[in-house]
């Protein structure tokens, strides 16, 4: 509670500017969790995920809206006619005028029969015409009728709907968790990117200091005639090389941050200070959960399931589509009558059975051949997908083992780092007494500069991978449970 309160206090100081605690001088301090926080809540990346899973989500629910009764009101509330109209008799044919009001509403109950792949219906309706040639009308009515349309041995589209509807549902929840530790990545990359770029702005100003300092003490010291003209310009040159570096890395901290802040969506007017994250989970990976895990909950495990399904769906329908027959029965009541209090008084039995069939005789080829098609595409299907999932598993197993070896190469960039700083300082009391040249100062500088960006780098790596493996296996490591997201917080 007390890290989404913190996160809510942050948003508010970068996208309103308003002043807070963790704000100073106009500053933001921002860590790589706050980063990735604000990155899964409002990147563009997040956005279009959450916009593309709202689509999912309707998609499932019109899905199973379809398998609901549906009530509908239909008809031709007014329907006028004036014209001649051609009457046919045995003894021949002549035209006679035709001037006519019709209307009619029937309202309906409909069910589809998901297992069958029927559809059953409820009904009632009620008609009126005005014949103004003869000056005659009548109403007709139905009261109640029981519909049903079922098709005989023929392809069920519903069957397999049923199936493959709620996979590729849960398969787009999978997708959008996923989609989260890619914006998780994503963020990562640039916090770095903007770290290394702060802390190299902040490394070139240390330097400029030092070598500024260097270059007075050796301007000293040339006027007491205790060294060479050489080394004097030596250092006046490390220090013009000094103040060239440190408005290139100005420069290049301010494109880091532009990008930053553009992924986050981030627009005030503070600055942003980056946290180095020091808290680094110390964990080793087991390299057969990882790929237990995978197998468990990617999407791509459901994808290879419905990819299956689908082609089996079509297959089906190859074989079942060759001929196809239906039966349609209709039961109720309905009677017609010039008042309209009599069409419900004693309406009559009203019975319709209906068999049709459609039975191809001489097709040349076309079932064998739609049947042999979705067989071997059924084929195919399968071949590929077999070898990605071995693709697939061979990934995992190999992200978890380059995964444990950050730890050990974060470790060794950050004693390198502190070594390298320990050195420089030595190096630089040795050169101040006058027991060293300016050669190996330099040396040692530019060795401290290369290790404190390598612990930055080793530092991404680790925190890249992290994420990585998470996205992988759609599984927290550190927590000891699988990532999950609040679905109905998206779609409201």
């Amino acid at each position: 509670m007390k890290k989404k309160l913190s996160l809510i206090a942050l948003l508010t100081v970068i996208c309103f500017n308003i002043p807070a605690q963790n704000t100073s001088n106009n500053v933001v301090k921002l860590t790589l969790e706050d980063a990735i926080q604000i990155a899964t809540l409002q990147s563009p990346d997040a956005m279009m995920a959450k916009h593309r899973f709202r689509n999912s989500y309707w998609q499932y629910r019109y899905y199973k809206a379809e398998y609901l009764p549906q009530l509908t009101l239909s008809g031709n509330p007014f329907q006028f006619q004036n014209q001649q109209k051609l009457i046919e008799t045995i003894d021949g044919s002549y035209y006679s005028k035709y001037k006519q009001l019709y209307s009619d509403l029937s309202l309906g109950l409909q069910q589809e029969i998901g297992f069958t792949g029927g559809t059953i219906s409820v009904f009632t309706d009620i008609g009126y015409t005005k014949n103004f040639v003869d000056d005659t009308m009548f109403f007709s009515a139905s009261p109640i009728n029981i519909s049903l349309v079922q098709p005989i041995f023929g392809y069920n589209s519903y069957k397999w709907e049923r199936k493959i509807e709620p996979l590729r549902y849960q398969e787009a929840k999978q997708n959008y968790i996923e989609t989260m530790e890619d914006v998780a990545i994503t963020a990562t990359r640039y916090f770095f990117s903007c770290l290394l770029a702060q802390i190299n702005k902040e490394m070139q100003e240390s330097n400029l200091a030092n070598n500024d300092t260097l270059h007075q003490i050796a301007q000293g010291r040339y006027n007491m005639g205790t060294i060479a003209e050489n080394e004097v310009l030596n250092m006046e040159l490390n220090y013009l090389n000094s103040l060239s570096q440190l408005e290139t890395a100005k420069l290049e901290l301010e494109n880091q941050m532009f990008y930053l802040k553009s992924y986050l969506r981030i627009k005030d007017e503070y600055d942003i200070e980056l946290i180095p994250p020091t808290n680094v989970p110390n964990l080793v990976i087991d390299a057969n959960e990882a790929v237990a895990e995978a197998n468990a909950n990617r999407a791509d495990i459901i994808s290879y399931k419905r990819q299956i399904m689908e082609a089996e769906q079509n297959l089906d329908a190859a074989k079942k589509n060759r001929f196809s027959a239906n039966i349609a029965m209709t039961f109720g009541l309905d009677k017609s009558s010039h008042s309209i209090g009599d069409v419900y008084h004693d309406p009559q039995n009203k019975e319709v059975i209906m068999l049709g069939i459609n039975v191809p005789i001489l097709d040349w080829g076309k079932a064998k051949g739609q049947i042999k098609m979705a067989e071997s595409s059924l084929e195919l299907t399968r071949t590929t997908i077999e070898q990605e999932e071995i693709d697939f598993n061979q990934e995992i197993y190999i992200k978890a083992k380059e995964f444990n070896i950050q730890q050990s190469q974060l470790m060794i960039a950050a004693k390198s780092d502190t070594v390298a700083q320990k050195r420089y300082d030595f190096t630089k009391a040795r050169y101040l007494i006058g027991t060293i040249d300016i050669t190996e100062l330099n040396s040692a500088a530019a060795d401290k500069d290369s290790k404190r960006q390598g612990y930055i780098s080793a530092l991404q790596n680790y925190w890249v991978n992290y994420f990585e493996i998470r996205k992988l296996t759609l599984y927290d490591f550190e927590k000891r449970q699988k990532l999950g997201s609040e679905f109905d917080a998206i779609i409201e």
